[in-house]
């Protein structure tokens, strides 16, 4: 008796963690440069950092860029309609599952730092460093322009460090520190709007908000749109009490 009972413990205790090492499956539909959802998984591609899909960028003209779009873009040109295998590590804060995920033998972060449509999240992970590196020197993706790291543009303001090849010309801030805002969300995935309030508070509204079509997106107000509740509240947003 007291050997089952030692058994049930230990079962219990290694449970979640064999759930959160799973691997799941399938074709995804892809959020944006590294979040994904298979059937009912949502997953953060753990390790690198990509644009969300509303950020701005420049281009190698210097020109304005929705290099959020295009992130997400070639990762579907790339990958977008095989079927995916994630090893899930750990569960974050917002209820994701963040894990490695490959594609036909290939590690799709590794991909998408080298390619220059993703960041080596350092803080997190040095795993894709050195493939940091090789896209920078090659000018790849983002840096063949000037852009913010995705992580400080969440939280950005004019002393954010601005990367890539081109020298960022004297209305960089403008538009880097922007969001693609405008009457139209910058995909049908994005469409969450944020706004702040009197009080100097972010607000974000979903489509059934009661005042989601009375707010009116305007970069110069400091709106801008939202791909989910995840990216909102990362934002430091909260949903309208009303």
């Amino acid at each position: 008796m007291l050997r089952r009972f030692c058994f049930a413990i230990v079962a219990a205790l290694l449970l979640p963690a064999l759930a959160e090492a799973a691997d799941v499956s399938g074709v995804p539909k892809i959020r944006d440069g590294d979040q994904i959802t298979i059937a009912n998984t949502r997953i953060r591609l753990g390790g690198i950092d990509a644009p969300s899909l509303d950020q701005l960028c420049l281009n190698p003209k210097g020109e304005r860029w929705t290099c959020g779009v295009a992130a997400h873009d070639e990762l579907v040109r790339h990958v977008g309609t095989k079927s995916w295998n994630c090893h899930v590590q750990r569960t974050d804060r917002f209820g994701r599952s963040v894990g490695r995920c490959e594609v036909e033998g290939e590690d799709i972060q590794k991909w998408l730092v080298q390619s220059g449509w993703a960041l080596a999240h350092a803080k997190i992970s040095h795993d894709y460093d050195a493939d940091e590196k090789v896209a920078r020197d090659a000018k790849a993706g983002l840096w063949a322009g000037a852009f913010i790291a995705p992580w400080d543009w969440r939280v950005r303001n004019k002393a954010t460090t601005i990367l890539g090849a081109v020298k960022p010309p004297p209305t960089a801030n403008a538009i880097l520190l922007a969001s693609a805002s405008g009457p139209v969300a910058p995909s049908p995935d994005c469409t969450i709007k944020g706004n702040v309030n009197r009080s100097g508070h972010c607000i974000y509204h979903r489509p059934e908000s009661r005042w989601y079509a009375k707010i009116q997106m305007h970069v110069s107000k400091g709106t801008r749109w939202f791909c989910s509740v995840e990216e909102a509240e990362a934002a430091g947003c909260r949903e309208t009490r009303r």
